[in-house]
């Protein structure tokens, strides 16, 4: 590493390792949670291997979902179900979200046998997941989503891009060959070794944490977002309440009882598509629309269709195959995020580039507290120079 910089490299080099002493310990924990998250439904189906498979008999056909709702909350007296995830393999239950109750708090989701209702006990690690979510998303600190926390990791994944920016010019003087760049010399010895390591796993990864941060900002600033979906798809965002009618009721006064619509449009859904899985989303009082977002055989990309809430007939249908890769990413800003989006290799590398994160930090820490050491040690042969200097003359 040189020793020694030009006045734009020696304030570039500073605000990288000042970042680095504040954002990089954000960022680590971030990366250490993003990683977990990756393969947050694999762990959690392994831990509820035993509830996820039901007996499979073939006179009993599923039962629709207003009659599998019907009977999950009779077991649960006072939770409504406000969402069923639908397995296209009938030897899976079904997994049944609920509403959140007068308190705020939202009940644990419930695994159910999909042809008899039958609850067969809560989603094992939920509540693990939901703070490891909370911690990814905005540090545990109050407000949620509405606090400082979601400000600070939107900081972060700013200052993860001011990293590869200013990291990628401190590594480039134009004399490096590329084994410099792509290969670490682990035999160099003390700080030329960890600086090696240092830079050139950044650059490896530098496509990979670039697309993270560019994505993660997606969920950190709403101008962002904004900005973004205009660039992706030509189009404004859309309102929140999408599903809502105009003044926030349905063209009726209400929706009239009885869940037939939900059934209805299920029905439709299922008569006119093939999903691996599926998750309907049951309309409340005030809902003039009910949703449904599947994912297709062998596809990470999610697709959505929606229902009129009075009738179940449809209303749109959006699917992740027909649209211009603009709209895809935008549709699929999360699968972007973890890297599935450009399939299950991508992702496992998006993986262990979060995982990464805390050796950047624990690196970057190490070369900081060397080059502090080295400065220490040349201090007190710099303050005798001027003191030879007076002997001699």
């Amino acid at each position: 590493m040189p020793s020694a910089f030009s006045p734009a490299r020696t304030v570039v080099f500073r605000l990288h390792w000042a970042l680095g002493l504040t954002a990089g310990l954000v960022l680590a924990l971030m990366g250490l949670t993003g990683a977990l998250m990756s393969y947050e439904e694999a762990i959690t189906a392994f831990a509820n291997r035993d509830r996820i498979q039901v007996s499979v008999a073939q006179d009993r056909p599923p039962l629709a979902p207003s009659a599998l709702a019907a009977r999950i909350e009779a077991q649960l007296p006072g939770q409504r179900v406000s969402a069923l995830t639908l397995s296209g393999d009938p030897a899976q239950s079904a997994v049944a979200r609920f509403a959140r109750d007068r308190a705020g708090g939202r009940p644990s989701p419930v695994y159910a046998d999909p042809t008899e209702g039958t609850v067969h006990g809560p989603v094992r690690l939920e509540a693990f997941f939901a703070t490891v979510r909370d911690l990814h998303r905005w540090l545990l600190l109050p407000g949620e989503g509405k606090g400082w926390g979601r400000t600070i990791t939107g900081a972060c994944a700013i200052a993860l891009l001011v990293f590869l920016g200013s990291g990628l010019y401190l590594r480039w003087p134009g004399r490096h060959r590329w084994r410099v760049w792509l290969r670490p010399n682990l035999a160099r010895p003390g700080r030329a070794r960890w600086w090696s390591l240092h830079a050139v796993a950044g650059t490896w990864l530098l496509p990979v944490y670039a697309v993270s941060a560019l994505s993660g900002l997606w969920w950190s600033y709403d101008w962002y977002r904004a900005g973004a979906t205009w660039l992706l798809t030509g189009q404004a965002l859309p309102a929140r309440a999408a599903e809502r009618a105009p003044g926030g009721k349905p063209p009726d006064s209400k929706i009239p009882e009885g869940t037939s619509a939900i059934d209805t449009a299920w029905a439709e859904f299922s008569a006119t598509r093939t999903a691996s899985v599926a998750t309907l989303t049951l309309p409340g009082k005030e809902a003039a629309a009910i949703r449904i977002r599947w994912y297709a055989p062998d596809s990470n990309l999610r697709n959505e269709a929606t229902y009129d809430a009075r009738t179940g007939a449809g209303l749109t249908d959006k699917r992740a195959a027909d649209a211009a890769l603009g709209p895809r990413l935008a549709d699929n800003m999360l699968e972007v995020h973890r890297g599935r989006f450009f399939g299950a290799p991508v992702a496992l590398l998006f993986c262990l580039a979060a995982l990464a994160l805390p050796g950047f930090f624990a690196t970057g820490l190490t070369l900081y507290v060397l080059r502090r050491r080295a400065g220490r040690r040349r201090a007190p042969a710099r303050a005798s120079l001027p003191a030879e200097a007076s002997v001699q003359g």
